[in-house]
């Protein structure tokens, strides 16, 4: 018997949860570069949760599609974070409905008892800061994969 691997996931839709700072790295490497309306974002204080539906990119196919010489895909996804006490922006016109964001990174400054920080960075500076009380966030697709738009894999220059 062996342990599962990457590659083992990559026709399935995903499904992940993170409970940690390594479990949350994940997720975040994952959703690198998914961009998403302003009109995507929801915060439900009453029931502590703020969610995204997110236009990902297929980070776990990029090399068998380049490897196959087809296109690259994203997928939607809801990307949802549990337990949060409050939510800041900074550098978000939430009054611009039109206004379509690319996400950059996810990170946890821990506190104290589980609590802390999670913080959504943007692209163009902007950032989402989440108060939790403890980690609990879901990444889930939602639909099948579907074309570039692009046609282009997301790349950062260094």
């Amino acid at each position: 018997m062996t342990d599962a691997s990457f590659e083992d996931g990559r026709e399935a839709p995903l499904n992940l949860g993170a409970e940690d700072a390594d479990d949350l790295q994940v997720i975040s490497t994952l959703a690198q570069d998914a961009i998403f309306p302003i009109t995507e974002m929801t915060w439900r204080p009453s029931e502590r949760r703020f969610g995204l539906l997110l236009n990902r990119f297929r980070w776990e196919d990029k090399d068998a599609a380049a490897r196959r010489d087809r296109p690259f895909e994203r997928v939607q996804s809801v990307l949802v974070f549990d337990s949060v006490l409050s939510v800041a922006s900074q550098g978000v016109e939430r009054g611009d409905k039109e206004m379509v964001m690319s996400l950059l990174s996810i990170d946890f400054e821990a506190g104290e008892d589980g609590a802390g920080q999670i913080m959504l960075t943007l692209a163009g500076d902007g950032t989402i800061r989440l108060s939790v009380e403890a980690l609990d966030v879901t990444l889930k697709d939602v639909t099948r994969p579907y074309q570039a738009p692009s046609g282009q894999a997301p790349h950062h220059p260094e």
